[in-house]
């Protein structure tokens, strides 16, 4: 038993140093700690300003403890009661008043966030309206202002407002991007959930699914691409430009055959019960979590990933609905790497 705790006593510092410096480490498309937007910096500014009121209050507490226990110890030769406080007006009302204004310092800049959160510039003529729906385990984005759809990849133009629609096919799930914003969820119910946010800078920050979904709840991830006005309005137009389909006449019919029935791709209707394939090759994942990243740094090649998704759905992300390519569609192993091939290539101008 001694030890044991002589070996504890060893292992706690170690631990409490690795904790904090592990609390210091985070990606800035991932993390709430370091805000890319207003939305995310409004929370941050909440969190801070509690965390100072604990601090304060908790310097305070243990200044008075530590006083009170040096200043009125007993001594040697004491044998007396000491003087009963226990009712003393004076002292309840100080201790029921300085709570009841930390709680008011903290109460009013929490209320004036959360209207503004709930601020979703539905009626913004220059927002970007989005339309999110949740599937197990991927989200669909529809631009309904300029005809587009997509899936796991939301292109925004930087500094502009988005506003979202939120809903789900199915279960419950929870729209969260940490760097960004704060969650909203997707209600089975049939309600709708609607707020904003925007991104000032360009760059690609990581998203989540909040809400315990499923067996692949923690694979339900998607990308934030912020990009330039001009560069957005690029990639509008492709999204609308004709299919380009497989120049393989026999890997056409079959991707047709077998893919179309569910996906889509350039200007074919979307069949909003799989994800959109339109310029899959210029995206940042495969099934949201197999990074594309051609230096092999944080992540595999596009086709590399798309071969690895394509051969093994169910191992990559179980419980997942789309019908295993080889077992359930009966696709040779040549024609799941052709439709890799094809998919890789297939690029956003």
């Amino acid at each position: 038993m001694m030890k044991t705790w002589q070996a504890g006593k060893r292992l706690l510092p170690m631990t409490a140093a690795l904790g904090l410096i592990l609390a210091g480490c985070g990606r800035e498309d991932l993390s709430v700690l370091r805000p890319q937007g207003p939305a995310a910096e409004s929370s941050f500014d909440l969190m801070k300003l509690s965390i100072t009121i604990m601090i304060v209050v908790l310097l305070i507490v243990f200044s008075i403890a530590a006083y009170v226990l040096i200043r009125f110890r007993r001594k040697p030769e004491q044998s007396e009661m000491p003087e009963q406080v226990e009712g003393n007006f004076k002292l309840e009302v100080l201790w029921t008043v300085i709570p009841l204004i930390l709680v008011v310092v903290l109460a009013v800049p929490t209320v004036k966030a959360v209207f503004a959160a709930g601020n979703d510039h539905a009626n913004d003529k220059d927002a970007i309206k989005v339309k999110v729906t949740g599937h197990q385990y991927w989200w669909e984005f529809e631009y309904t202002d300029y005809g587009v759809t997509t899936a796991q990849d939301l292109v925004i133009p930087a500094g502009k407002d988005i506003a979202f629609e939120l809903s789900t096919k199915d279960v419950l799930h929870s729209f969260w991007v940490p760097s960004l914003s704060g969650k909203m969820d997707t209600n089975p119910d049939g309600s709708t959930n609607r707020f904003s946010f925007s991104a000032p800078n360009e760059g690609v920050y990581r998203g989540k699914c909040a809400e315990l979904c499923g067996p692949s709840h923690g694979f339900m991830e998607f990308k934030v691409k912020s990009v330039s006005e001009a560069a957005f309005e690029k990639w509008v137009n492709s999204m609308k430009a004709p299919a380009v389909l497989p120049e393989d006449p026999a890997l056409a019919e079959t991707f047709k055959s077998q893919c179309l029935t569910c996906h889509a791709v350039g200007e074919m209707p979307d069949m909003s019960s799989a994800p959109n394939l339109t310029g899959m090759g210029s995206r940042e994942s495969v099934a949201g979590i197999l990074l594309n990243d051609d230096t092999g740094v944080d992540g595999a090649p596009v086709l590399e990933n798309l071969k690895t998704w394509l051969h093994d759905t169910k191992g990559v992300k179980p419980g997942n609905k789309m019908p295993d390519p080889k077992k359930d569609m009966g696709l040779s192993d040549e024609e799941i790497d052709g439709i890799a091939e094809y998919l890789a290539g297939y690029t956003l101008d």
